[in-house]
């Protein structure tokens, strides 16, 4: 750095400082190794998750009003479902079926001619030390419930089996950095945030106000301080025992859902690495927001 020269920014995304605040092994598998250290199987319960999300960003982002149909729904998972995970064929055909009654029982009561204000939109804002972005599954623009004009709110798609409730939409650190990247590239009012639960087809919604999106904004940037000093540390070069000192495994039971449980010792010893389709039967963890 010369000097009087800005401060490079810590490029994030909320997935990036939730794996460092998790695990810093799993982040510097993810991040850092280079090449990465070779995955796990894909997961069952990804797949699923993966292609609700693509069929409705075809509903809500890419399809004419024409188009929104429930034969144009059921064809677009036909085509477009994947095996990636599953114990065997029984069990993708029967997740099949179950995704497609998830996401028709979910747009049944939907307007097709509702055009949300964006669709895997990706936003971002910057503070003193970080660059934050991610991808918000869909932004809607309703009228503002204080009468005047419009505001924007937050959505998001979960698939996973535990149901989910305002306090999960008012502690996720993504949904709240959300709102802080709409108002800034968007230019609209924005507090409210949905976490839309497909299996049970409730919305589990909170509201933000300055104080809740400063103390988020706060956790974030002390999550890039950590990391960006982890970082400078790998940079200069570390030797094994080196990195796993300034990336040490956080061992929990959510090891076993971990992508490199198979190469983690201390984390096969908390949680052994569970099957690819397990999610489907068990509580997986809840997803990532990015």
């Amino acid at each position: 750095m010369l000097p009087d020269m800005p401060t490079r920014l810590f490029v994030a995304t909320p997935t990036k400082l939730m794996t460092f605040a998790d695990c810093k092994r799993k982040y510097r598998y993810t991040y850092l190794e280079r090449p990465r250290p070779p995955k796990g199987p894909a997961w069952a319960h990804n797949t699923v998750g993966g292609i609700v999300h693509e069929v409705l960003a075809d509903f809500f982002g890419r399809w004419p009003a024409s188009r929104r149909t429930p034969d144009e729904v059921v064809a677009r998972i036909r085509v477009g479902w994947r095996d990636e995970g599953f114990r065997d064929e029984v069990q993708s055909l029967d997740w099949r079926e179950r995704a497609t009654e998830m996401v028709l029982g979910y747009l049944r009561e939907s307007d097709p001619y509702y055009e949300p204000r964006g669709v895997e939109r990706t936003v971002a804002f910057t503070t003193a030390r970080a660059s934050l972005r991610g991808r918000i599954d869909r932004v809607d623009e309703r009228p503002a419930r204080s009468g005047d004009g419009t505001e924007l709110v937050i959505v998001d798609y979960k698939t996973g089996r535990r149901p989910l409730t305002s306090t999960d939409a008012r502690s996720s650190l993504a949904m709240a950095l959300y709102v802080l990247g709409a108002r800034r590239v968007l230019h609209r009012p924005c507090t409210r945030v949905e976490l839309h639960h497909l299996p049970t087809n409730t919305v589990a919604a909170a509201d933000h106000d300055d104080d809740s999106l400063a103390r988020h904004q706060r956790r974030a940037e002390s999550i890039v301080d950590d990391a960006a000093a982890a970082e400078s540390r790998w940079a200069e070069g570390l030797t094994p025992a080196e990195a796993d000192e300034a990336f040490p495994p956080e061992p929990s039971p959510l090891c076993g859902w971990c992508d490199f449980a198979r190469i983690c010792p201390q984390g096969r010893r908390v949680a052994p690495p569970r099957d690819p389709w397990a999610g489907l039967e068990d509580l997986p963890p809840t997803e990532a927001l990015d």
